[in-house]
C-alpha cells in the first residue's frame, strides 16, 4: 500500500505569493513576458558591506554547527537594537536566532499553544499565521485586521494568543499609539500571549518606530518576530529572529535544535555587519518605496473602478476593485488570474490573506520603477478592456 500522509499536514495551507510566482514563471517559460509584482520581496541587491561580510565569513571557515540560540555577537546586537523599538532585552534572556521571520512565528505558536485554544488572527493577514495554529492543534479565529476596536468581541475564555501584524501585510496599515494602548490593555486583562510580527516595522513613511512590546506589562507577554529579509534586502539569505519572554526561550530553543540545529553562522555574520553597519541603505530603500507608493497608488485611483488607499507602512498596494467585480460578474481570483494570462502582470487576490480581501488586489511596489510602469500599463489595459467588454 503507498504511503498515507499524516493528517496533521493537511491543516497547512500554502502561500499564494509563492503559487502565483509559480505560475507566472511557468507562463514565461512559454515565451510570455510578466511583470513580478506578486511577490514580496526587495528589487533592490543586499548591501555590498553585508555582502563582503557573508563571503569573508565563509573564507574564514564559518561553516561549522554553532550555539542553536544564535551567534553571541548577533545576539547582543539584537538585544542592543531592540532600543529603537523603545524595547529593552537581554540577548541570553529574551533573543533567539532563526532562519527566517516565519521559523519564528511557528515555533513561538508551538510554545505557548495547547490543542483547543484559540488564536485572533487578522483577516485580512499574512496566512502562515492560521495555518500554524491550526498545525498547533488550536483554533484560529479571524478579526478585523483594519478595525481594533471590535477586537475585545472575539475574545473568549479559550483565547490563548493573539497575532499583530503591523505595519500590515498586505494592507499596509499601521497602528495609533492609542490602538496599540488599547490592544495592550485587552491582552492584559485576558492574559493573553501576544506574537507580534514586525518584519515591516522599519518601512513605515512616518518613519515612527512603534512595538506593543515597549508599552507597559507587556514585554513577558509578547513575542516580537522580526526578520532582516526586507530590512536588508536579504529574503535569500533566510535570517531572522524573536525577542521572547524569558519564560519561552528554552522551549524556542529547543525547538531549533529539533527544527535546524542552527543558523548558518555565515548568514549570521552578514546579518551581524547588516545591524551594526550604516543603516543609510535603509533609509536610502524607504524613501524609494514612499516615492513609489505615491505615484502608484495615485495612478491606480485614476482608473474607473479602483480605489486605492495610501499605505503607512510596508510595501505594497492594496486597491479595492470590487465595482470592476460587480460590472464585470469576476471573482477576485478571477481578476487576478486575467490579469496574469491575458495581460502579463503577475499579482494576488486579496483572498490570498483571508475571506476579508475579496474585492482587492495585492500589488508589491518593491519593484524596478521601469516593471512597475509597465504592469501598471498592462492594469490600465485590463481594466479599459473589461469595461469595453461589459
Amino acid at each position: 500500500m503507498p504511503t498515507t500522509p499524516a493528517t496533521r499536514v493537511a491543516t497547512l495551507s500554502g502561500e499564494g505569493a509563492f503559487d502565483v510566482m509559480v505560475a507566472a514563471r511557468r507562463l514565461e517559460t512559454t515565451g510570455r513576458d510578466v511583470v513580478h509584482l506578486e511577490i514580496g520581496e526587495p528589487d533592490r541587491a543586499t548591501p555590498p558591506h553585508v555582502v563582503e561580510a557573508g563571503v569573508r565569513a565563509l573564507r574564514d571557515g564559518h561553516t561549522r554547527y554553532v550555539e542553536p540560540a544564535g551567534l553571541p555577537a548577533l545576539r547582543d546586537a539584537i538585544a542592543t537594537s531592540l532600543a529603537w523599538r523603545g524595547v529593552r532585552g537581554s540577548a541570553a534572556e529574551n533573543v533567539v536566532v532563526v532562519p527566517g521571520a516565519k521559523p519564528m512565528i511557528f515555533y513561538a505558536l508551538l510554545a505557548v499553544l495547547e490543542p483547543g485554544d484559540e488564536v485572533l488572527v487578522p483577516d485580512p493577514g499574512f496566512p502562515i499565521y492560521a495555518s500554524v495554529v491550526r498545525f498547533a492543534g488550536a483554533v484560529p479565529i479571524s478579526y478585523p485586521a483594519l478595525d481594533v476596536a471590535r477586537l475585545a468581541a472575539f475574545i473568549t475564555p479559550r483565547t490563548r494568543a493573539l497575532v499583530v501584524n503591523l505595519p500590515g501585510n498586505p494592507t499596509g496599515v499601521v497602528a495609533t499609539p492609542d490602538a496599540l494602548s488599547a490592544i495592550a490593555t485587552l491582552a492584559q486583562r485576558h492574559d493573553l500571549t501576544v506574537i507580534s510580527d514586525e518584519v515591516y516595522g522599519r518601512i513605515r513613511y512616518d518613519r515612527r518606530a512603534d512595538s506593543i512590546a515597549e508599552l507597559p506589562g507587556m514585554l513577558e507577554r509578547t513575542v516580537i518576530v522580526d526578520s532582516f529579509s526586507k530590512t536588508y534586502s536579504m529574503t535569500g539569505w533566510r535570517l531572522g529572529f524573536g525577542a521572547l519572554p524569558s519564560a519561552l526561550v528554552e522551549r524556542v530553543t529547543k525547538l531549533v535544535v529539533n527544527g535546524t540545529s542552527c543558523t548558518p553562522p555565515f548568514v549570521q555574520l552578514a546579518g551581524l555587519a547588516a545591524l551594526t553597519g550604516s543603516q543609510d541603505c535603509v533609509a536610502e530603500a524607504v524613501g524609494c518605496y514612499e516615492r513609489r507608493r505615491d505615484w502608484l497608488v495615485d495612478a491606480l485611483n485614476d482608473l474607473p473602478g479602483v480605489r486605492c488607499s495610501r499605505p503607512g507602512g510596508a510595501f505594497y498596494a492594496f486597491p479595492d476593485v470590487r465595482k470592476i467585480e460587480e460590472r464585470t460578474g469576476l471573482s477576485t481570483e478571477q481578476l487576478a488570474a486575467r490579469l496574469l494570462e491575458a495581460h502579463g502582470v503577475a499579482v494576488l487576490p486579496g483572498t490570498a490573506f483571508g475571506p476579508a480581501g475579496a474585492g482587492h488586489l495585492r500589488l508589491s511596489f518593491a519593484t524596478a520603477d521601469d516593471d512597475l510602469a509597465v504592469g501598471l500599463r498592462r492594469i490600465r489595459a485590463c481594466v479599459s478592456d473589461l469595461a469595453a467588454a461589459a
